[in-house]
């Protein structure tokens, strides 16, 4: 049976604030976004996005909370005898177990850890196991994760992330193309950029404040396709 849907009374990116009604009718309430007798009310500030039915709304605020499967680029800042203690830009304290990076069949006890990762080392790794009574447990097993060098670290509101990425990865691949730098995002709202050089780097990290601090507005791609043709002068 086909379904019917009904209005919708906001369109992609448009800013809304609690209680604004988003729809009505057969649509899915996505995050941050309650029904009741048939209408999608927003739960918070901010900007509205509507996907195959499902209408949520991204937050322009807000601290990262951690979701299993995450990819996150944290920052090692404590080592125990068995685990590593990473930054992770949330107030849950992430752990990655030695066993992630040691060799198999060696004695993680008798290792001197900092042979494999040292404090101020930044890691790209994924959640694995979350809850709000015990610490974050990461793991950097898997394609595209462990130790990253060189570059550098942009931190940004982990809220702006999704339009970062833009649909379908449109700003993101934007920013790649016209500076030719390498990305990794993380969902915590740690980004490491890798370019040719400094001032490409430089030029990806402009970007991307603005996007961070432009993400309520409309037209925000071309905007930055233009700053960044400019800047490089094309």
């Amino acid at each position: 049976m086909r379904v019917s849907l009904m209005p919708i009374y906001v369109k992609d990116w448009d800013i809304v604030v609690p209680g604004d009604l988003l729809a009505e009718g057969d649509y899915t309430a996505g995050p941050y976004v309650y029904k009741e007798d048939n209408k999608l009310y927003s739960t918070t500030i901010g900007i509205v996005e509507q996907r195959k039915g499902t209408i949520r709304v991204v937050p322009l605020q807000g601290p990262y909370i951690p979701k299993v499967g995450d990819i996150v680029i944290g920052v090692v800042v404590d080592i125990s005898p068995t685990a590593y203690v990473v930054d992770i830009n949330s107030s849950y304290k992430a752990i990655l177990q030695a066993s992630e990076v040691v060799p198999p069949k060696r004695n993680v006890l008798a290792e001197d850890l900092t042979k494999y990762l040292d404090v101020g080392d930044v890691i790209v790794c994924k959640v694995m196991r979350f809850d709000k009574y015990s610490d974050v447990l990461l793991t950097c097993k898997g394609k595209d994760l462990g130790k990253i060098e060189g570059g550098r670290l942009v931190k940004i509101t982990p809220a702006k992330i999704p339009r970062l990425i833009g649909r379908k990865g449109s700003m993101v691949n934007l920013i790649k193309k016209e500076t030719g730098c390498k990305m990794v995002i993380g969902q915590n709202g740690y980004i490491w950029i890798k370019g040719k050089d400094k001032k490409l780097e430089a030029l990806a990290e402009k970007a991307i404040r603005k996007v961070e601090r432009e993400a309520h507005m409309s037209g925000l791609t071309q905007r930055v396709q233009n700053m960044l043709q400019s800047e490089r002068g094309s």
